[in-house]
């Protein structure tokens, strides 16, 4: 079986996509999908993204990891998904998408794509993590997937591989683990940062999810307010903007770019 592909990037996240409305991508082959997302022997990925069909959306999105592993949602991701379904025109420039972590609104504009992010859940600010040979301070909140966020002075020098490691796997966010997130802010709206990733198992260049997470702890906190540049790690400026009033915050969206990379056919093995 040959499958028509598109790589799109946004942010510095790349991703594999697949226009699936027929529903025949074989989604259930693991081992495949890792194979694809593989960087040497595959086209290279941070995650794989299928455009289904929807009866409660304009379309569905479905997103699984480099590991084969499926997530609710990805924020870089769902831009790059907007993005491409409007261009080939199976949604329009202002859609609704149904995740795993719920309906969620795009507003297509050019190259940058405006995205409404879940309501965050499960906060915890200020709390204490005891790691091999230390003990940090970190928040945690849930946007549609979960994200620890560790404030730092030196991000440049932060060990993001070791210690996002340690806390992804940390038995405090078990079964399910979790993103680590590291940051700095940097003005009255700006902060940077850097992220490991679940699923990618390192760091990468940027998350969407990860970046919307640490606006909300850092405005939480009271060190910034909306909106919110965030600076990545591969360079880019994103912008969360959304409403806080007290503990609730409304409002949530996330605006950045999404870009093609290239075009493809991935060939599906016959196991005849």
């Amino acid at each position: 079986m040959r499958i028509p592909f598109w790589k799109m990037e946004g942010a510095g996240n790349d991703f594999i996509l697949v226009d699936d409305r027929q529903e025949t991508f074989p989604c259930t082959d693991k081992t495949w999908l890792i194979s694809i997302a593989a960087r040497r022997r595959g086209v290279g990925c941070e995650g794989i993204i299928l455009i289904q069909p929807s009866r409660a959306a304009d379309i569905s999105m479905r997103f699984f990891n480099p590991d084969g592993t499926e997530v609710e949602m990805c924020g870089n991701g769902i831009r790059c998904l907007a993005r491409l379904a409007c261009e080939i025109k199976a949604a329009p420039p202002d859609m609704k998408i149904e995740t795993k972590a719920g309906i969620l609104s795009a507003k297509v504009e050019g190259r940058l794509v405006k995205l409404e992010m879940p309501p965050p859940a499960a906060w915890r600010l200020k709390r204490t993590l005891k790691l091999p040979g230390q003990e940090l301070t970190y928040s945690f909140v849930n946007v549609g997937v979960p994200h620890v966020v560790v404030e730092t002075n030196d991000l440049d020098v932060c060990d993001v591989a070791q210690m996002g490691r340690a806390i992804r796997y940390h038995e405090e966010f078990s079964p399910g683990g979790t993103n680590a997130n590291f940051i700095t802010v940097t003005g009255d709206h700006a902060l940077r940062i850097r992220t490991y990733e679940r699923g990618v198992e390192g760091e990468t260049l940027a998350c969407g999810t990860g970046i919307t997470a640490s606006a909300l702890v850092a405005a939480r906190l009271g060190k910034i307010t909306p909106p919110v540049q965030v600076t990545t790690a591969g360079g880019d400026v994103l912008t969360v903007d959304f409403r806080l009033s007290g503990d609730e915050v409304s409002e949530l969206t996330l605006l950045g770019p999404a870009r093609h990379v290239f075009e493809g056919v991935l060939e599906y093995p016959s196991h005849e």
